[in-house]
Parts: structure tokens; C-alpha cells; sequence
């Protein structure tokens, strides 16, 4: 809804007010050059006015060189009684040897017979020139000129400066005159200037009328009322705008009325479809969406109508409009913005006339949640497998091959390498039904086969295999293998703790994979073992490329890779940690990371711990 627009606001108002501004603009430089000569041409006159004729110069000269000096004071008294000069407020004689010879303000002819103290009368004695000045008087609040003269000595071939004269006018006639004018003037500017916005108002009603006309009309043309036509007030531009609003008016209500009829026919189909259609214009902004679509992608059509396509299907990082008008290619949507897990099949066609010119793009959704759940779900166990199993099966490796190269020969090793080939095998197929029932764990439906271990000797007996494929790695010549180095820091304390042991050794082998996968050459993995008020804790770091400290909140997630392409590269699949997590959170522990970006990662395992007496382990077993 448009606001009322006030007059202040209107282009009447400001048509006017720009007229009237720049006739103020005129009427203030011409009176500022006005006053400004007025006042010059005032000084100027003002200046002759008070300057000392020349007769009385030359009396003053002739006074000045008579060698009685009382006499000579009482004519020079004389001569300046008779200058009548109502500006002029005092005046000084000076010989030359700068002693005051006369006074013609009472107050002051006590001065007469000292010497001068103004130095502007000392420099005009000894150079001959002119002086002048104005100045303002704070005490008395007023302006005065102030003119230095020097008096000549003509009689003979050379100038003598013989003395000068000094002379203080007040200038306040001359301000007050000047001041009168500016009143008088700024009075008429302000009256002229009223007069003018008065007529520039009057005046630019008669070009606004016709405007504020068209726009009521092209507003109830927005309102979607197509009555009423606009007054044509002449043939000149602004006529000839009104008649093309007008022309506006009648082809717009007939082309709406056509749009809404095919618009309603559309709606129809669109409403009995079993599939979700979104249809946009040629800039990808929504302007038909069906119900199934809506539900898809739980919005109303009122709030996603008029917005991107992109942005509705949460592809903007992907694609661009222009990508979608090229390639009309089909698009798995599993990142949309809604409550649901669900993936959508999205397929694009062009909607063109018949010139070929394309107008927009219509989008057909298809629901492949199911489908895409059960080829993940295939997918993520076929991956968990295939990294789960891989440590058990070098361990194997690596025993077998100790086997084959003469180990079987020796009636003490042999049966140890047997025995530990052995229980690879059966923890590789418990590992196996632990991976098949990983949707029951996130249940809670999986019950742990707890039993009282030494942890101290578990978690040894992990190292030691993980020495052993060291060791067999580096006897081995056909490959070459990562070097690194395995250190216990354990408590001396045997710390007995109720554990599933199949499932810690999972846990233990996936992050001892990690931190050898990310250790560099000759790299150091540590493994330290520490007991805690209630809790015993186990980690283990590296001292391999660490993670940034933005990714530490993810990486327990399932499927989750700092670095995708180097964990792809050496086999690793996201998962180990997510099922690591899952594991210690079933016994009630905690496990988390500790990491700094190329300094290494530390995991630590956390565990509930009660400590047990000698006595109760016997009653126990």
C-alpha cells in the first residue's frame, strides 16, 4: 500500500523550491557585489573627505619652519580650530624631530611639546611616504582611518620633510550607511523571493497535474483496476504520456484476463499430477508450483513464488541458470532444506516459443529416497569391510608369511604364529557380524561380551601385532613401506577393566591405522596409558599432518574426511572413527581428539574405572 505523499515531498513542492532557491541564489551574489562596491566606493569618498587640503598643508609647513616656536604653536592651533571636519575626531602636527607641535582635541594638547610615540608617525618622518590604516577600537567598539601624511619643505631644490600631519577619522558613518543598504536590500530579497515561490507554485501545478494523474491511474492499474482513463490536457509530451497510459491500461487488462484463463486451465493439470513441478521464468524465478512439489519440499507456494529455482532447490553452489538452460541434465537433490531425509530426482525441460526463444525452465521431481538409501547402505557396509578388515588380514599376512619363510620349521615360534594366525581369523569373522549389525548399535540393541582384562596387556598385545608388521615390513624387499616407531609410556599399575575385547581392539586398531597412515617417514607414534580418578585413559598420537581445529567437531562422523583425496588414497573410508565412537560410548566411556594443523593428533580413550582388590579378581574367577 503507497503511503500518502506529503506537499513537502511532492514534485510540485520541489519544482517550486528550486525556482525559488536559485532567484535567492541570484538576488545574494548580486547583492554581495553590490555591497561590496557600495561599501568600496563609501571608503574611497569617505578616504578624500578627510584628507588635509593642500593650503592648509602649506601653512602648516610655514608655521613649522619659523624659528619662534610658541608663536609659531598658537598659529598652527589656529589653523586646525578652523578645519571644520565632523569625521575627522583628531588631529596631530609633528615637526620633524617627531615633537608634537599641535592638537585640536582639548583633551590632548597637553601632549604638545613631547615627542610622538606612535611609530607609524616615526617611519613616515624617516622615509616620506604615506601611511593609512584602519583599525577598530575595542574600548569604544568602533572602526576609525587613520592617515599619516608627511609635510615637504618646497622652498629650494631639494624636498625636506619638515614634519606630518596625523589624522584619526571615525569610519562608523560609512559602516552604519552600508549596513542600512543591506537591510533594505535583504528585505527586498526576501519579499522577491516569497513572491516567486508563490508564482513557481502556481506555475508547476499546471505541469504536475497531468503526472499525478497518470500516477493514480498506472496505481490502480498495480491494484489490478483497469477503469478510468487520464485527462489529456494537450498534445505536447505530457498529453502524449497520458494517452500512451491510457493505450496501457486497455492492452494490460487484456492480457491479463488472458493469463488468468490459462493460468487456471494449468493450475488444473498441474494439481492431479502424482509428480513435483516447478515452472519458472527465463531468469529461473518460480512461477508455477504444483502441490507434490510444495510437499517435496515442504514450502507453500506463496512463500518460494517470484524466488530462484536455485535457491528453492538449494543448488546455487552447483549450478548457475545459465548451466541449467545449456544442459538440461538430471540432478540428485540431498541437500535440501526441509525436515526430512529425503532425495529427490530432478529433471530439467525448456519451455520455448515457437521462434525457439527460450522463456523459462520446467523442473519435474522425482522421490528416490528409497532407492538411494538402500544403494547407500550397500555401499557404506561394502566400505566398512573393506577398511575394517584390513588390519586383521595383514596381521594374518604378515605371520603367514613369517610361516612360509621358514618359521614353520621352528618348534617354538610356529605353533605362537599358528595360534595368533588363528585368532586373527575368528576376530576377523567376529568383526565381520559386528559390521552386519551396525544399525542394531545405533539402536542401542547390541549387547557388549564384557569380560575383566588387564588393560595394561590388551593394549600392549594390540602394539606388539602392529610391531610385528613393522618389523616384517622392513625385512620385506619387494615393497616399500613406511618407517615408523612404536612408544609405550604405560602405568606400572595393572589396571583390570570390564571391556568387550573384540570391540576395544577394534577401536585400538582403527586409530593406530590412522595415526600410521598420517605419520610421515621415521615418524614416532606414542601410546601412553594412565589411570585417573574413575577413569583410565588410554591415547595415542602422531606426529603427522594434523587437522584444522574447525574440523575437530567432525571427525567422528560417519563417512567424514579432512582430507578426502589422501584418505581415498590410502584406503580409508570415514567410518573407522564413527564406529570407534559408537563402541566406547556403549561401554559408557568417551573418546575425542586433540589436534594442532601440522603438528600431529592425539586421540584419547576414556573408560569408567573401579579398582579392584586382589582379593575380589580371585572371588571373581
Amino acid at each position: 500500500m503507497n503511503k500518502k505523499l506529503h506537499f513537502f515531498q511532492s514534485i510540485h513542492f520541489k519544482i517550486a523550491l528550486v525556482f525559488a532557491l536559485l532567484l535567492f541564489l541570484a538576488f545574494q551574489i548580486v547583492g554581495a557585489v553590490f555591497v561590496q562596491r557600495l561599501k568600496s566606493e563609501n571608503l574611497k569618498q569617505f578616504k578624500q573627505s578627510v584628507e588635509m587640503p593642500a593650503y592648509v598643508n602649506n601653512l602648516l609647513v610655514t608655521q613649522l619652519n619659523e624659528a619662534d616656536t610658541n608663536e609659531a604653536n598658537e598659529r598652527i592651533k589656529t589653523i586646525l580650530d578652523d578645519i571644520n571636519n565632523n569625521n575627522i575626531s583628531d588631529i596631530q602636527v609633528v615637526d620633524a624631530k617627531g615633537v608634537i607641535r599641535g592638537e585640536n582635541n582639548v583633551n590632548n594638547r597637553s601632549m604638545i611639546g613631547q615627542k610622538a610615540t606612535n611609530n607609524n608617525i616615526k617611519q613616515v618622518l624617516y622615509s616620506g611616504r604615506n601611511f593609512s590604516q584602519t583599525m577598530y577600537n575595542e574600548r569604544d567598539n568602533r572602526r576609525y582611518y587613520i592617515a599619516i601624511t608627511p609635510l615637504f619643505n618646497t622652498s629650494g631644490n631639494n624636498n625636506t620633510v619638515v614634519g606630518a600631519v596625523y589624522v584619526r577619522a571615525n569610519l562608523e558613518s560609512v559602516y552604519d550607511s552600508v549596513n542600512d543598504v543591506i537591510v533594505i536590500f535583504a528585505t527586498a530579497a526576501l519579499i522577491a523571493t516569497g513572491i516567486g515561490l508563490a508564482l513557481a507554485i502556481l506555475v508547476s501545478s499546471a505541469i504536475t497535474r497531468p503526472i499525478d494523474e497518470m500516477k493514480k491511474q498506472t496505481a490502480r492499474i498495480a491494484r489490478g483496476d483497469y477503469s478510468g482513463q487520464v485527462k489529456v490536457y494537450g498534445r505536447d509530451e505530457l498529453g502524449q504520456l497520458a494517452q500512451a497510459v491510457n493505450n496501457l491500461s486497455a492492452r494490460v487488462e487484456e492480457a491479463q484476463e488472458a493469463t488468468e484463463s490459462e493460468r487456471r486451465r494449468l493450475d488444473l493439470i498441474l494439481s492431479h499430477m502424482s509428480d513435483g513441478v516447478i515452472a519458472t521464468d527465463r531468469g529461473g524465478k518460480i512461477t508455477i508450483i504444483n502441490d507434490m512439489a510444495c510437499e517435496a519440499l515442504e514450502v507453500k507456494p506463496d512463500d518460494v513464488r517470484d524466488k530462484s529455482i536455485l535457491d528453492v532447490l538449494n543448488i546455487r553452489d552447483k549450478y548457475t541458470i545459465r548451466e541449467l538452460l545449456e544442459n538440461q541434465n538430471e540432478i540428485i537433490l540431498d541437500e535440501l532444506n526441509t525436515n526430512r531425509d529425503q532425495i529427490l530426482n530432478a529433471n530439467f525441460s525448456l519451455i520455448q516459443r515457437r521462434s525457439g526463444f527460450i522463456i523459462g525452465i520446467v523442473c519435474v521431481l522425482h522421490d528416490i529416497t528409497e532407492q538411494q538409501r538402500i544403494d547407500r547402505e550397500r555401499r557404506q557396509f561394502v566400505s566398512n569391510v573393506s577398511h575394517e578388515l584390513r588390519t586383521p588380514l595383514t596381521s594374518m599376512r604378515s605371520y603367514i608369511e613369517a610361516l612360509n619363510e621358514g618359521a614353520w620349521q621352528d618348534p617354538e615360534i610356529a605353533p605362537a604364529f599358528l595360534k595368533v594366525t588363528q585368532e586373527e581369523t575368528d576376530r576377523m569373522i567376529r568383526m565381520i557380524n559386528d559390521l552386519l549389525s551396525l544399525s542394531r548399535m545405533d539402536l542401542g540393541k547390541v549387547e557388549l561380551d564384557l569380560e575383566l582384562v588387564n588393560l595394561n596387556e590388551l593394549f600392549n598385545y594390540i602394539l606388539n601385532r602392529f610391531d610385528m608388521m613393522l618389523e616384517k615390513d622392513n625385512n620385506d624387499t619387494r615393497e616399500v613401506t613406511k618407517n615408523y616407531t612404536i612408544k609405550r609410556d604405560f602405568t606400572d599399575k595393572p589396571l583390570w577393566v570390564e571391556v568387550d575385547t573384540d570391540k576395544i581392539i577394534q577401536v585400538v586398531d582403527n586409530i593406530m591405522n590412522n595415526a600410521i597412515k598420517y605419520s610421515p617417514d621415521g615418524g614416532v607414534i606414542t601410546c601412553r596409558l594412565l589411570e585417573t580418578h574413575n577413569h583410565v585413559i588410554m591415547s595415542i598420537s602422531d606426529q603427522g599432518l594434523g587437522m584444522p581445529k574447525k574440523e575437530l567437531s567432525h571427525i567422528f562422523e560417519r563417512f567424514y574426511r579432512v582430507d578426502k583425496a589422501r584418505s581415498r588414497a590410502q584406503g580409508g573410508t570415514g567410518l573407522g572413527l564413527a564406529i570407534s565412537k559408537e563402541v566406547i560410548e556403549l561401554h559408557h566411556g568417551r573418546i575425542w581428539v586433540d589436534s594442532t594443523e601440522g603438528k600431529g593428533s592425539t586421540f584419547y580413550i576414556s573408560l569408567p574405572y573401579e579398582e579392584y582388590e586382589e582379593g575380589d579378581l580371585w572371588d571373581e574367577e
